[in-house]
């Protein structure tokens, strides 16, 4: 009989540092996606607040609480990570099991927003995109989720069939960033 072994999407490719910034893969534990029912809004938020202790999302905002994530995921539709939907959510919205769907890494450091900005086309400024700030964008030509977690760190989210050129093009940009730094 033939014995299937899980593997994560950045299997061998990660972790890679280059100067002062790191790549590496996050396991996030369960992806459920939650699309509330029409008017449920409200309602999907307190559920998730008491089960889970994060709030529903704001658009392009993330909210966590003792490692779980409820991350803005596009219009009428939120992320939640590191916990099973409860089941009092079940009834308010459509929840989705995205959990062997998505790639999820983790890039840190004083120049991970320098790298990140050679492949997105948004202001990463401190000044503009703050912790738990969360938006879904293309990522050189990749559609992603970017969620600033920490002064220097970035949660970004692509589709697993897309791991080996997220990888490919972040450790490129990271490079070049480098190069820069020492020249």
């Amino acid at each position: 009989m033939v014995e299937l072994t899980a593997i994560s999407p950045c299997a061998g490719l990660l972790p890679v540092t280059k100067g002062t910034v790191t790549l590496s893969e996050l396991d996030l534990g369960p992806l459920t996606s939650v699309a509330p029912f029409k008017g449920q809004e409200k309602a999907v938020s307190a559920a998730m607040k008491d089960a889970h202790g994060v709030a529903y999302p704001a658009a392009n905002r993330m909210n966590s609480k003792a490692g779980v994530q409820a991350l803005w995921f596009g219009q009428g539709q939120a992320l939640l990570t590191r916990a099973e939907a409860d089941v009092s959510i079940a009834g308010l919205a459509a929840l989705t099991d995205q959990s062997d769907a998505w790639t999820v890494v983790e890039l840190k450091g004083d120049r991970a927003a320098d790298v990140l900005a050679r492949l997105v086309s948004i202001d990463l400024r401190p000044s503009e995109f703050k912790r738990g700030h969360s938006v879904r964008c293309e990522l050189m030509h990749m559609m992603a989720s970017v969620t600033k977690t920490g002064a220097d760190s970035f949660q970004i989210m692509v589709f697993r069939s897309m791991a080996k050129t997220l990888v490919h093009d972040l450790t490129t940009a990271m490079g070049n960033v480098n190069a820069r730094v020492i020249a």
